[in-house]
């Protein structure tokens, strides 16, 4: 391997949105990641192994997780939740393979410095594009992810808002609840833009910390109440498919890896911890949560609701107080995560268009390019106002790249000159296949969906 990967002066750490071990963000999130802030081995404000592991379970618990029941429904009962635990396997194996044998490096530099240790000349030469593409998959998976906390928004406050009239304090009513006409979900899309503009003004990410830490609260509790609802109330499930028709497979490829794709924050965990020769332990029990969590929501949400899913099951959920409480306390969790989840993409483009530029001009331009890039995942959201098909998309397009196609090239192009076993490469192979079929047919079905107009359905929801 080149010796460049033990020069760590130069890191910046793109990919993670996670707070410190006091509830805050770090601090190159108030100072353009400046390197002599960054967390390294051993000293003695690293995260514990029970930290790392609520922050690996935090960072890949979000909209994704709502949309695994439509996720199960496309693949079918049986086919779904194993088609989830492959998924999950395969994921956990790649986010493992990520993992370097020296410290300092987060996603783009691992790549970089997997291109340098190739045998081929030309990928040497070339290494640094393994920095900008990984770059790229960043950007467009993370305002991916605003764009879909946009429609995930709107479509919740608009059923909130329509309801208001009709919510009850009945929560196990079977009838269907008439909801008071309101304005097209591109409108609320629209009104959300200001108040998100506003927040990613808010630079130093210490001041929100406090409205995370609140937010993940909120989530759990919801994510709570969502469960318990779901399994006092289960039908026979005896009329649904056990496998769905190979149309809207694709479809749950690209919810199932958006929901899956939280490799990123794979190696800044890892280099925060305090012992990182705990983080594998970390990485396999903390996944195997996240996987049981999203199997079991995908499946009994499907099996509570079945045909009548919707993109997000709290769009399921009856009109009663409690559960629209539920609605809006997730949804607030969701506002503030989307100041998160733009950080990385900010912090890739801004930093680099600001050093352009006189420093009278820095601060404007600092908050030009903000608001250019909230109102780019508003507009994208008013395009493809579908939450399911955006969670696709997005899983589809970028989700895979990450999660599925890069890691295991990486391993062959780093590791092939030292003697690879066959089967290793044979499985890298495989699992990068797989991936790349998912982008294409994923992708494929979730534009032929978006340009196919949705089957009308009525204003309310059924509660079965």
């Amino acid at each position: 391997m080149s010796t460049r990967r033990l020069r760590s002066e130069d890191y910046n750490d793109y990919s993670s949105t996670e707070a410190t071990p006091d509830g805050s963000p770090p601090e190159g999130i108030n100072s353009f990641a400046a390197p002599s802030a960054y967390q390294r081995f051993g000293e003695s404000n690293g995260t514990t192994w029970f930290q790392t592991l609520i922050h690996l379970v935090k960072g890949n618990i979000g909209t994704g997780l709502l949309g695994l029941p439509l996720a199960v429904k496309n693949a079918g009962i049986v086919l779904g939740p194993l088609s989830l635990l492959v998924m999950g396997i395969a994921a956990v194996h790649c986010m493992g393979i990520l993992k370097p044998s020296l410290p300092f490096v987060d996603y783009g530099d691992a790549v970089m410095y997997g291109l340098e240790a190739s045998p081929s000349a030309w990928l040497r030469t070339h290494a640094i594009w393994g920095r900008y593409i990984v770059g790229f998959f960043l950007i467009l998976t993370q305002l991916g992810f605003c764009c879909v906390y946009f429609v995930f928004l709107a479509d919740n406050l608009k059923q909130v808002i329509s309801a208001a009239n009709g919510t009850t304090n009945d929560c196990h009513s079977n009838k269907t609840t008439a909801l008071t006409p309101t304005m097209d979900s591109r409108l609320f899309i629209l009104s959300l833009l200001p108040f998100l503009v506003l927040l990613v003004y808010i630079q130093n990410l210490k001041f929100l910390s406090i409205f995370s830490m609140l937010a993940n609260l909120a989530m759990l509790c919801s994510l709570l109440m969502i469960n318990w609802y779901i399994i006092t109330g289960i039908p026979d499930p005896s009329n649904l498919p056990l496998i769905a028709g190979w149309k809207t497979y694709p479809l749950f490829f690209g919810t199932a890896i958006f929901a899956f794709e939280g490799i990123g924050v794979v190696l800044p965990l890892e280099n925060k911890m305090k012992n990182p020769r705990h983080f594998p332990v970390v990485l396999y029990v903390g996944m195997a949560i996240v996987t049981i969590l999203y199997i079991s929501l995908g499946t009994l949400g499907y099996l509570r609701f079945g045909a009548s899913i919707q993109a997000s099951i709290t769009l399921n959920l009856p009109d009663c107080w409690l559960y629209q409480s539920v609605k809006l306390l997730y949804s607030i969790g969701i506002f503030f995560t989307y100041a998160l989840q733009f950080y990385v993409p900010a912090e890739i483009i801004v930093p680099g268009a600001v050093s352009q530029v006189p420093e009278r001009w820095a601060l404007w331009v600092n908050l030009l390019l903000r608001t250019c890039l909230v109102c780019v995942t508003c507009l994208l959201a008013i395009l493809i106002p579908r939450l399911d098909i955006v969670i696709s998309l997005v899983g589809s397009v970028s989700s895979s790249a990450l999660a599925l196609i890069i890691p295991p090239l990486l391993e062959i192009t780093t590791y092939y000159s030292d003697g690879l076993h066959p089967v290793t490469i044979a499985k890298d192979i495989l699992i990068s296949v797989l991936g790349f079929a998912g982008f294409v047919v994923g992708t494929y079905e979730s534009l032929w969906a978006l340009a196919t107009p949705p089957i009308s359905n009525t204003t309310s929801a059924l509660v079965q």
